[in-house]
């Protein structure tokens, strides 16, 4: 099916800001939203919104493939507040007629999804794990759609996985969380264009009665999303005092240490740590699975680790079945001696 690009049809991508830092799960989308535009043959289009970011933020958007940056600047953009980003999108996609929308599943895009896709009466799926495009046909209607977005996310707590079309309504909008995509810069040519648009035109005045009169952003305690080394426990580990060998080897081999839901649940480490569809994804060079057994909804979250090193008693547990290297034994024998052959061979 021919697209046609004179304005319409294009993959957009709302980038999200903390001051003038883009999220890292903006530029993931970004870098996702590429491949789609180029399989549609259209164009990636991109916008951010914020106070006094003009000059600040486009190289940290551009680059990845965009052939539009509609830059939104004005007094009560930053911090976030629902109204006025709402309405941004909403009349800028009202004016464009994007085919694809796409943001991350964080606290902002959790709130900002649903009211641009209700607005719009465009439909929404939330967490998204794969996004692809493809054809669909309904047999019902009798009708045959090219070129749709495959909206793919675990559904019924993981047990299976949903593939979701949006046929009829545009844009096609999903939400995926941080860590999911991997982001790269783009080697191809992209136009690179960037507009100011007047905020006022967008953003009636009322919208501003909301006013954030003070911020505290916690900083995170750890760097698991970006660790090389992941050192990850689940119920197997035993105890909150076995946990605390798994720090010992995280520290000693500069990792992080994660865990899986079980193991949050049993109070034994912080939520923070939670791998998997309801925690965090990670991608490190070495994921160490130690009392894990391998659920699917954990799976989800560091299938893609480079070497995937399993520690467990139980020979089948499905976890090994996508281990490059088990070692059948408990944790409290096995990771003491990981510690200590370590030490021995790094003097």
């Amino acid at each position: 099916m021919a697209k046609t690009n004179d304005k319409m049809n294009n993959v957009f991508v709302y980038c999200e800001i903390e001051g003038t830092k883009v999220a890292e799960v903006s530029q993931e989308l970004l870098t996702k939203g590429r491949k789609l535009a180029n399989q549609q043959g259209v164009e990636l289009h991109a916008i951010v919104a914020g106070k006094d970011i003009k000059g600040k933020v486009e190289e940290q958007i551009l680059p990845y493939g965009v052939d539009k940056l509609f830059v939104f600047d004005g007094e009560g953009l930053f911090p976030y507040t629902s109204a006025p980003h709402t309405d941004i999108l909403v009349n800028l996609f009202k004016e464009e007629q994007p085919q694809i929308a796409l943001m991350g599943a964080t606290v902002i895009g959790r709130d900002l999804g649903p009211r641009v896709s209700s607005s719009l009466t465009s439909g929404l799926t939330a967490d998204c794990t794969e996004l692809e495009i493809g054809d669909f046909d309904d047999r019902k209607a009798g009708k045959h759609y090219d070129g749709l977005l495959y909206q793919i996310r675990p559904a019924f707590g993981g047990n299976i996985v949903a593939t979701i079309v949006n046929p009829e309504h545009r844009p096609q909008m999903a939400t995926v969380r941080p860590g999911v995509m991997q982001k790269a810069l783009y080697e191809g040519k992209a136009k690179g264009e960037v507009v100011y648009p007047e905020v006022a035109k967008y953003v009636p005045a009322e919208d501003y009665v909301v006013k954030v009169l003070d911020r505290h952003v916690e900083e995170a305690k750890h760097n698991l999303k970006g660790a090389p080394i992941v050192v990850a426990g689940g119920y197997g580990v035993g105890s909150k005092e076995n946990f605390d060998l798994l720090f010992e080897l995280a520290n000693l081999l500069h990792g992080e240490v994660g865990a899986s839901r079980a193991a949050v649940d049993a109070g034994w480490v912080d939520s923070d740590r939670q791998i998997g569809q309801t925690g965090i994804t990670v991608h490190p060079k070495v994921y160490i699975a130690c009392g894990i057994s391998g659920q699917i909804q954990h799976i989800a979250g560091m299938q893609d680790s480079g070497i995937i090193i399993s520690v467990n008693t139980d020979p089948e547990a499905p976890i090994n079945r996508i281990a490059d290297y088990v070692i059948t034994g408990s944790v409290e024998e096995v990771v003491p001696k990981l510690i200590k052959y370590y030490k021995e061979n790094t003097k």
